[in-house]
């Protein structure tokens, strides 16, 4: 059986979290390397077994070394899923999973916005004014019908939460959608389904599903024409996936009630995009709240795939060939971050925590 015998890690971790992870590898050589680092990341992988990235991977990566394992501390992997890694042939995985449960809730609270016209009444309570004209008229959750498409660690949380909440639900994957009883209807792909039946039948439209070459821009003008008269779209997934110019058409022409967008097709989000000042939007500048300890579910994750790999076993979230993604819609704004190539003179420590949080520590001595 394969034994890791040398870890190089880039992750932006608190001291106490890089104390565990460092403890997931306990009989290895542990390197930490600054992300920004590439010259000294390239050199150090060279006689590695495993990399744990922060960002997605980079080029430097690719050259000459022993890298068996390589991990990308975030969920979708679209940004590595490029031709010249699979023909590297070193494994891939990721994070999904980690924030399942506060996605979900986040789609939810983009489903209450439309339902409880939060706009209108922020604007009446700062009016001080006591009502608001249609009020008679609107409604919640329950009893309606909710699409979710996308059946992945996002999905399966977000359906038991609107289950609960009495809300007809419908989904739809690429794969067989086993088990959730409880949903009324399950399309599949890969059996020759596709998405209409379940945009013709739902009030609320939630995307948590993968950007892949297969999704890029599956909400188009063509599927918005099957969404049934003022449905509200979600993403929560990427914004790949919809195509912006169509979504600004539906909204205009009131084919959907609103949407709720946590991500874009561009990252930041122009300031000259309509979609900043339409009344039925709702944006989040891609950022959830987060559960109790992000970084401890990640290292889980990593803990179960370390065991996996040295027991010969198949690694849990990892890279298909399905995920991969041509050109630069594969390039998201996460992936020009952490692949960029600032020199590392210019990164300046109080702009990387101010996006990325505090780290609490300079010297990997502090936690080795």
């Amino acid at each position: 059986m394969p034994k890791i015998k040398k870890v190089v890690a880039t992750v932006w971790y608190n001291k106490q979290n890089m104390y565990k992870l460092r403890r997931v590898f306990p009989d290895a050589e542990f390197v930490y390397v600054d992300f920004f680092d590439k010259e000294r990341l390239a050199e150090e992988v060279k006689d590695a077994d495993v990399a744990i990235l922060m960002g997605d991977v980079d080029p430097c990566l690719l050259g000459e070394n022993t890298l068996k394992w390589i991990h990308c501390d975030h969920a979708g992997l679209n940004g590595s899923a490029r031709p010249e890694v699979f023909a590297r042939g070193i494994p891939v995985t990721g994070a999904a999973g980690r924030s399942a449960p506060v996605l979900a809730e986040h789609c939810i609270y983009f489903m209450l916005q439309a339902c409880y016209h939060t706009k209108e009444l922020l604007k009446a309570q700062q009016e001080c004014r006591w009502g608001v004209e249609g009020s008679n008229q609107w409604k919640g959750l329950y009893g309606r019908t909710a699409g979710i498409i996308g059946m992945g660690n996002n999905g399966k949380m977000l359906a038991a939460r609107l289950h609960a909440l009495g809300m007809n639900l419908l989904a739809f994957d690429k794969y067989p959608i086993n088990g959730f009883d409880y949903i009324s209807q399950k399309y599949c792909a890969n059996n020759g389904d596709t998405i209409q039946p379940l945009l013709e039948k739902s009030d609320f439209v939630i995307l948590t599903l993968a950007l892949t070459d297969e999704t890029f821009h599956m909400i188009n003008k063509d599927t918005l024409a099957q969404c049934k008269d003022g449905a509200f779209l979600v993403n929560m997934a990427r914004g790949g996936i919809v195509c912006t110019e169509d979504l600004i058409d539906a909204l205009n022409s009131g084919k959907l009630s609103g949407a709720g967008l946590d991500v874009f097709e561009e990252q930041p989000l122009s300031p000259e995009s309509p979609l900043w000042r339409m009344e039925n939007v709702y944006i989040t500048p891609h950022c959830t709240p987060q559960v109790p300890d992000r970084a401890a579910a990640s290292i889980e994750i990593i803990r179960d795939n370390a065991r996996r790999f040295e027991a010969g076993e198949p690694l849990r979230n990892l890279m298909r060939p399905e995920d991969a993604m041509n050109g630069e819609k594969a390039e998201g704004g996460w992936a020009k971050l952490m692949n960029s190539k600032i020199p590392k003179e210019q990164i300046r420590m109080e702009m990387l925590e101010k996006f990325l949080g505090k780290r609490g520590w300079t010297d990997p001595n502090e936690w080795m």
